[in-house]
């Protein structure tokens, strides 16, 4: 109740950015569902998008990655505010199973779930930039797998959607992420560059382009091969028991 309490009084406080981030949501489902249109009409997909059985295991799977988004892990090379979770490994693997409207809803409740456990300490920008990253990741690989789903366009996917992580991922802290950091705890850039110096040799003093290159990079470059191998690993057993499909081939 307290922490219920605690993140009302966040949304009361930052209501306009919790506006935004909600257009940020609706945007995020209807680029999805339009991707989603195209690619079953493309791979002559028939099923409808939600059914009890996938309504059951996005929430389940929803709960997995807000469990595991509470689990962090610094890196050596970056400023000690990024950290590594593997809170996409279920995401990834039920948006496989039933398209990107699923990723884009288990993104959203993850980040819910998260908020009613742990509350907000970023007046959501950290939260909105989780989101946005996490969909920059899971709608490629989504899209490129509904269209034809095999293994060579399950690895193709997860390629695809490792490189477009790591690309927006760096942007997006470049342009809105840090500038946003640095406002809302009343810090110069440069302060927060110069951590980054502080954490990796490869940072130029008061270079946003170099940090962003050498901390954020590598972080979302091993976050999608990481989150990537192991969904390609436990996918097609998994695969049976998610469909209801039981003993028939899947892929």
């Amino acid at each position: 109740m307290f922490q219920l309490s605690k993140l009302m009084e966040s949304i009361t406080t930052n209501l306009p950015y919790v506006c935004g981030f909600l257009a940020v949501i609706v945007s995020m489902f209807l680029i999805a569902l339009a991707l989603e249109t195209v690619a079953r009409k493309k791979s002559g997909d028939t099923e409808p998008i939600f059914s009890t059985r996938k309504i059951a295991v996005i929430g389940m799977f929803s709960a997995l990655a807000a469990v595991l988004m509470l689990f962090e892990f610094p890196l050596f090379f970056a400023p000690p505010f990024y950290k590594l979770d593997f809170s996409e490994i279920p995401i990834l693997v039920g948006t496989f199973a039933f398209g990107p409207v699923a990723g884009v809803m288990m993104e959203f409740i993850k980040i819910l779930l998260k908020l009613f456990m742990k509350g907000t300490s970023t007046a959501f920008v950290g939260d909105l930039a989780n989101f946005a990253v996490g969909c920059s990741f899971i709608l490629p690989a989504s899209v490129i797998y509904t269209f034809k789903k095999s293994k060579k366009m399950a690895v193709i996917a997860c390629i695809a959607g490792t490189l477009v992580l790591t690309v927006f991922g760096t942007s997006f802290n470049a342009v809105y992420l840090l500038p946003a950091f640095s406002k809302l705890y009343g810090m110069p850039m440069e302060a927060l560059l110069n951590m980054g110096v502080e954490a990796n040799s490869l940072v130029k003093e008061g270079s946003i382009v170099s940090f962003v290159v050498a901390c954020v990079a590598p972080l979302n470059l091993i976050k999608g091969t990481s989150v990537s191998i192991v969904t390609l690993c436990i996918y097609k057993s998994l695969s049976p028991i998610l469909k209801g499909t039981g003993r028939r081939k899947t892929q």
